[in-house]
């Protein structure tokens, strides 16, 4: 019978961009939950790529975040601002992508839930992915 896993949220993060993007991942049976942190000041320039996947549960813990919905025509795309202790849900298949405020303490921390799971994350010990404009990984 499966086991509960503790899983601390600012603890054994992976460096994905130096100095900049950190991040972690675990997975369920049908669901996979990310960290996500950028830090100031290399945290600011990197864009995110817009993306899809499952549905997304996203809680934003320090700093703040505004996610985008990506539009398809001339008009500009749909803004959710997000500050520390909000929380917002993506639909499925909604392409979006994010911009992150920082803090006073220089971060932008952010967990992720989305199911079903997103495997392109790698396993569970390897630096997870990132949709960041410019990179394949």
């Amino acid at each position: 019978m499966p086991k509960c896993r503790i899983f601390a949220i600012d603890d054994n993060l992976k460096e994905i961009v130096a100095d900049g993007l950190y991040g972690k991942h675990m997975f369920g049976a049908t669901v996979s939950v990310a960290v996500v942190k950028f830090v100031e000041e290399k945290g600011r320039d990197l864009p995110a790529k817009s993306h899809s996947h499952g549905e997304e549960a996203s809680l934003q813990l320090s700093g703040g975040c505004s996610v985008f919905e990506s539009s398809d025509s001339e008009q500009s795309d749909w803004e959710s601002v997000m500050d520390s202790g909000d929380a917002l849900i993506i639909p499925a298949g909604t392409m979006h992508y994010g911009s992150n405020r920082f803090g006073p303490e220089g971060v932008s921390l952010r967990l992720n839930v989305v199911t079903p799971a997103r495997k392109e994350y790698g396993p569970e010990d390897s630096t997870p992915y990132y949709p960041l404009k410019g990179r394949s990984n």
